[in-house]
């Protein structure tokens, strides 16, 4: 039953590449949106339900959970980014090579061992990513960059899993995603100022986008995904994520009649079975 939820939760977050192909606004104000959205709908349950755990706050679990909350605006801004200069196809299984970089951290990190099988995988999930940014750069150097922006909110939103998995440990899914939420969009309200990007006087339509965002994206998503990670473990989780490309494909498909390219294709599946590899020799470890 459990699994079934966190693969709601992957059709709902793959709902954001479509959203974001609809709005008009940067991505950067995008995020900023969603993420207060988002965190305005957490607050009052966190203060009324949650009281007495952030009365029990420490610094030291509340900057971990600040940290996730960069990498998390980061990883959305960069991966925003991404859909609006490459195919969606592309952009959602480039991101979703986000298995193989928390392999990497694991590894150069934590000094976490890589089995042979998990050797293989991630060579395999970059000979993927090769193919799908190699299939890119033929549709012109806007492409290949939008490919490159979503390689870089998969690095963002695997330090993002990796400090949640540590986080949620110590306290509640109500709590640490509220906070991560908070300083996401803080963390993107700077880049904003500093860019000198306009916060507000966009068209309505992006509001709405924006609250659509919050609600099944982030609320009916990226929160069942932290709330999966108190019951199952962080590969299966992966696993179950590698749905979002298929279903992110059927939108474009259907939506804006984008038709991957058979290269894409191969690519993407390269790459969703590498992960897949890695996910299942990781759990079997």
């Amino acid at each position: 039953m459990k699994s079934l939820i966190v693969l709601f939760g992957v059709a709902a977050a793959s709902l954001s590449a479509v959203l974001v192909r609809w709005s008009t606004a940067p991505s950067l104000i995008l995020v900023f949106y969603r993420m207060c959205i988002a965190t305005l709908m957490l607050l009052p349950v966190v203060l009324v339900r949650h009281r007495d755990e952030v009365r029990q706050l420490t610094w030291h679990k509340i900057w971990p959970c600040l940290c996730s909350g960069v990498f998390l605006g980061l990883h959305f801004a960069t991966y925003f980014q991404s859909l609006r200069m490459t195919s969606m196809s592309s952009a959602v299984v480039l991101v979703n090579t986000e298995a193989l970089f928390v392999a990497l951290g694991s590894v150069l990190v934590l000094r976490k061992k890589l089995t042979k099988r998990g050797m293989i995988a991630v060579l395999l999930a970059f000979g993927g990513s090769v193919i799908v940014a190699t299939t890119g750069s033929s549709g012109g150097q806007e492409m290949l960059s939008g490919d490159m922006m979503a390689l870089a909110g998969a690095f963002c939103i695997a330090v993002y899993t990796m400090i949640g998995t540590v986080c949620l440990r110590h306290l509640s899914t109500m709590v640490y995603t509220t906070m991560v939420y908070a300083m996401a969009a803080v963390t993107v309200l700077v880049i904003a100022l500093v860019s000198g990007t306009p916060v507000f006087g966009y068209e309505p339509v992006n509001y709405l986008t924006a609250l659509a965002m919050a609600v099944f994206c982030t609320l009916l998503g990226h929160n069942i995904f932290s709330w999966g990670l108190k019951y199952l473990s962080p590969p299966f989780i992966a696993t179950l994520k590698l749905a979002e490309p298929i279903f992110a494909t059927i939108w474009g498909l259907t939506l804006f009649h984008e038709t991957p390219g058979v290269m894409e294709l191969v690519g993407g599946a390269v790459i969703i079975g590498g992960i897949a590899l890695y996910s299942s020799s990781d759990t079997e470890a």
